[in-house]
């Protein structure tokens, strides 16, 4: 992610809240706000990091209090820092419970969330909740294939990723265009190797894709905890809204921060907007693996509610949260903060989404788009049944897959 200058010591202060009784000052904070206000800027950011996922992690009302959870005396001793604060991270990942002892975090990975992460921010420039820009040449459409059968028109595409918008919506615009000069009727997404990205990507794709009968209709919502709905995380009076270059946006005359941010249900509903001319789309086919995850789950669940779709290959990773940024110190915080739901409200697939034709792994060397690769014939002969296909044209380019597993917001909306 992005950094600007390191900054020095705390971005939050917790101010004592005080109340006259019989004369005399006491303490009212509550107390999951009670912390130390001095100490050594490794201290200061380890309560942060905690008092930060008590008022914005999704499953914020699992964690115990500052003072049971006490993290300068299980944490402050770690070296390097950044280790201590992975630790902690990972530690408070663990006490929400999805299935009796399983955590909604638990991970392959030791001392390493499924979701929430932090990391050293970098040195370039970046707007609130995203990655920042970048002006490098993209090639994104790696595969196209098409083959016709029977009455059924059918293109296969390589998806690696969902990098940001700005690099490949041009390409997404001609696959677009030539889906639709080829009337394809049968799409087969190749989602194996895509770990997620942008929400704005997939988004810009699945409207690309979706029938004009989808128009106006719920594609997904993002859900935040009720808290932070209702405007009680507090904390984010220090977090700065900024634009696309990195600067602080001004707001009813003073600087924006993320708690003049909407984040209602109403507000972070996405619905479909109709764009291109490609609208003959019968049944989308995705090729899905347990590396698939995040920003193309969040495309496959978008498409459940509304037309035929067919996941091949192997249950997917299960990622149903996604992340905006807390500047903590030096640090770029993601905690999982708010649950994609689809246009019936579902999001249960944390232990990922299972597919209708299971596949085992195979290692090949044919590359993807090769119709004798095992899961694209497994894929086609989903589609045909018994039927002959026939080649119409293919093109190939093969970057590595990008495995960013991410789903991260870019759409934050002012109150």
């Amino acid at each position: 992610m992005s950094r600007i200058r390191p900054i020095v010591g705390l971005l939050v202060t917790i101010t004592a809240i005080t109340a006259c009784q019989n004369g005399s000052k006491t303490t009212t904070l509550p107390d999951e706000l009670i912390s130390p206000k001095t100490g050594t800027k490794k201290e200061l950011t380890l309560d942060s990091i905690y008092l930060y996922a008590k008022q914005l992690y999704r499953w914020q009302e699992a964690l115990p209090s500052y003072t049971t959870f006490d993290p300068r005396t299980k944490y402050a001793q770690i070296e390097p820092e950044q280790t201590a604060y992975e630790r902690e991270l990972f530690a408070l990942s663990q006490y929400a419970l999805h299935k009796k002892d399983r955590p909604y975090e638990l991970s392959t990975i030791p001392h390493k969330p499924k979701y929430s992460y932090l990391e050293r921010r970098r040195t370039e420039k970046k707007s609130s909740g995203h990655r920042a820009n970048t002006t490098t040449p993209y090639r994104y459409a790696t595969h196209l294939s098409y083959w016709s059968a029977g009455n059924k028109q059918i293109a296969y595409v390589y998806i690696p990723s969902f990098p940001q918008l700005n690099t490949v919506q041009a390409e997404l615009d001609q696959l677009a265009a030539e889906l639709a000069q080829k009337q394809v009727t049968h799409l087969i997404l190749d989602l194996r190797h895509n770990g997620g990205g942008y929400v704005e990507t997939a988004e810009y794709l699945a409207n690309l894709i979706s029938p004009a009968k989808l128009d106006k209709k719920v594609m997904f919502s993002e859900q935040f905890h009720p808290n932070v709905q209702h405007g009680k995380a507090k904390l984010l009076l220090n977090q700065p809204y900024l634009d696309a270059n990195g600067n602080v946006v001004q707001y009813k005359g003073r600087p924006a921060t993320l708690a003049d941010v909407d984040y209602s249900e109403k507000a972070n509903t996405h619905y479909f907007v109709k764009k291109g001319n490609f609208n003959s789309l019968q049944q989308l086919s995705c090729i899905v693996s347990d590396r698939t995850a995040s920003a193309s789950e969040l495309l496959i669940s978008s498409f459940k509610p509304y037309i035929p779709i067919r996941l091949i290959g192997q249950q997917t990773f299960g990622k149903p949260v996604g992340f905006f940024s807390i500047r903590v110190g030096a640090f770029d915080i993601y905690l999982a903060s708010f649950l994609i739901r689809n246009a019936d409200g579902w999001s249960d697939y944390f232990d990922g989404i299972p597919v209708d034709l299971p596949l085992a792994p195979v290692e090949s060397s044919r590359h993807p788009g090769d119709p004798k690769e095992a899961w694209l014939a497994a894929a086609l002969k989903d589609i045909v049944g018994n039927l002959r296909i026939k080649a119409i044209s293919s093109a190939s380019y093969f970057p590595p897959p990008a495995d960013e597993n991410l789903l991260l917001k870019t759409n934050f909306r002012l109150k």
